[in-house]
């Protein structure tokens, strides 16, 4: 599967280090320039481009930026991606270091809010994944206590292209509701940074309050 990624951070990094591991075409960007992916690149097989190509071609795109950078992302940049492709938002809104962002304080879920800024759906997925766990926690499908991850998004298929992608890197996923639901997995949930199985995320995901916590409102 062609896979774009934009951001190469700790998810993006390891996303990529796993998905080329995996077999699928990656092509990555970060906001620097693919002359400073380089080392990623030798270490993957990668392809470093810059933002605005990375979405080329791409089955999946994952946009894994600080929300803060998500209007600076280039203009059309999902242009060019496959037909019906898989648009996953990781991202977060950290007021201390995004800044206030009035629509997410009045109550807009964050992905709703990036779904707005680039012009299309998302899928919000991994916003809630320590990193590291990507690189180890990873088991077969059928494994007692398989790490589950929640996934929310308005288009089914794309939903299910996600999952199937998580599945493959070794977690099982619950689904999250429709993206206005996704405040569930938002920081400050009883979800956010929960490492356990299908059973407790479904429960975590349903004792969320729509309320956000004082440490993530500006």
């Amino acid at each position: 599967m062609k896979i774009g990624i934009i951001g190469a951070g700790n998810i993006g990094g390891n996303l990529t280090r796993r998905l080329t591991a995996l077999g699928h075409e990656v092509s990555v960007a970060n906001s620097r320039g693919p002359q400073t992916l380089t080392a990623l690149a030798e270490e993957t097989g990668a392809k470093p481009v810059t933002a605005s190509e990375a979405a080329k071609g791409g089955q999946v795109v994952v946009v894994t930026v600080p929300l803060k950078a998500v209007p600076d992302l280039p203009t059309g940049f999902l242009d060019g991606a496959a037909e019906g492709a898989a648009v996953i938002d990781t991202g977060n809104y950290y007021p201390q270091r995004d800044g206030r962002i009035a629509a997410i304080e009045d109550g807009l879920p964050e992905s709703r809010w990036t779904e707005q800024q680039i012009g299309h759906p998302v899928i919000k997925a991994f916003n809630g994944t320590y990193a590291q766990d990507i690189l180890d926690r990873g088991r077969p499908q059928g494994t007692p206590d398989r790490q589950a991850l929640p996934v929310a998004g308005d288009d089914p298929a794309a939903k299910q292209a996600v999952r199937d992608l998580i599945d493959e890197l070794g977690f099982d996923t619950v689904d999250g509701g429709g993206l206005d639901d996704s405040w569930r997995q938002q920081p400050g949930t009883p979800v956010y940074g929960n490492r356990g199985d299908a059973d407790a995320i479904a429960k975590a995901l349903s004792e969320a309050s729509p309320e956000r916590s004082a440490d993530f409102r500006a």
